[in-house]
């Protein structure tokens, strides 16, 4: 008799757990249960403050989500397919190369799973090199030892592509595989003669070279412009004002792809359009947690969009 009577009361119990959980998953916590995992990248980078004000917003409108440093832009990627993140920051050059398995994603074919939610702000090509070394064209680079960026990085792609545009291979430079970092460091030892970084500006990186030494950044003019954005059709036009860097005292052209807000199919079109809406209401607090969050506009919100379809719900609120 009393383990009858315990059993009942073990039973009762359990179903009072289960109606809680249940009036609760009905009621108004729900939101609670809609975790979202945020991709973002280097603690030492744009995407993790950005990513974690993004993830800070979403938390005060009714939504549960933590961001998680990673490393960036391909491994987002790769989250997102194996639906290990529900959203990431990614350059949308490499969510291209992604969604038609080119470049990085030739070998594994295309990613299919993937909607985007916005862009957010450019990251600028950038070429930099020393004022005292007379470079001042990327025809100037022929011959010369240049950074290109880590071997397989998307910023590795980008060089490769903008010394295409100029009619320059591998084969008219000394290449050498270095991370921006690893190029910095070669720029200012004089082993290397330029360096590649795409990146936000201003970019921590390149203010610390021109803390010391005047630097150039060399131009892309719209011809070439032109030329890159109709054969990959994520590059924008962009321009690095007067005043970036320090001893910088003018305009340059340059070209930048996006940084953009990616999901999965895990995130519906109710979701999407709850977060977007999160985000671009509060445009104020992601400002404040970096630099690059100024520039993050919802009149911007399509720039560099037109090669992947738009989450239904993202689309309805930045229509």
């Amino acid at each position: 008799m009393k383990l009858t009577k315990l059993f009942k009361r073990v039973a009762t119990a359990l179903c009072a757990v289960a109606l809680a959980v249940g009036v609760a998953g009905c009621g108004g916590g729900a939101d609670k249960e809609q975790f979202i995992n945020i991709a973002t990248g280097g603690t030492a980078g744009t995407y993790y403050p950005i990513g974690g004000a993004i993830a800070e917003v979403l938390n005060k409108n009714g939504m549960n989500a933590s961001a998680q440093s990673t490393g960036a832009s391909v491994a987002n990627i790769n989250m997102l397919k194996d639906k290990q993140v529900e959203l990431a920051i990614v350059q949308n050059d490499i969510t291209y190369y992604a969604v038609n398995g080119k470049e990085m994603f030739e070998e594994g074919g295309k990613i299919e799973n993937l909607s985007a939610i916005a862009s957010l702000y450019p990251e600028t090509c950038q070429f930099i090199v020393m004022d005292s070394s007379g470079i001042k064209s990327i025809n100037d680079l022929k011959g010369k030892r240049v950074a290109v960026g880590a071997a397989g990085s998307g910023a590795e792609a980008n060089a490769r592509q903008i010394l295409a545009a100029y009619g320059i291979t591998y084969d008219d430079v000394e290449e050498q595989f270095l991370s921006f970092a690893e190029g910095a460091y070669a720029l200012k030892d004089g082993t290397v003669d330029a360096a590649f970084v795409t990146a936000g500006y201003p970019t921590a990186s390149v203010q610390d070279i021109s803390s010391q030494n005047k630097i150039r950044i060399l131009p892309i003019d719209d011809e070439h412009v032109k030329k890159l954005s109709d054969k990959y059709p994520f590059y924008t036009k962009t321009t690095v004002p007067a005043g970036t860097y320090q001893g910088f005292d003018e305009d340059v052209n340059s070209v930048s792809v996006m940084a953009i807000l990616v999901v999965n199919d895990k995130v519906d079109a109710a979701l999407g359009e709850k977060l977007t809406k999160a985000i671009f209401d509060n445009l104020d607090k992601i400002a404040a947690a970096h630099a690059a969050g100024k520039n993050i506009k919802k009149e911007n919100a399509a720039k560099g969009l037109d090669f992947m379809k738009m989450n239904e719900g993202a689309a309805k609120v930045l229509k």
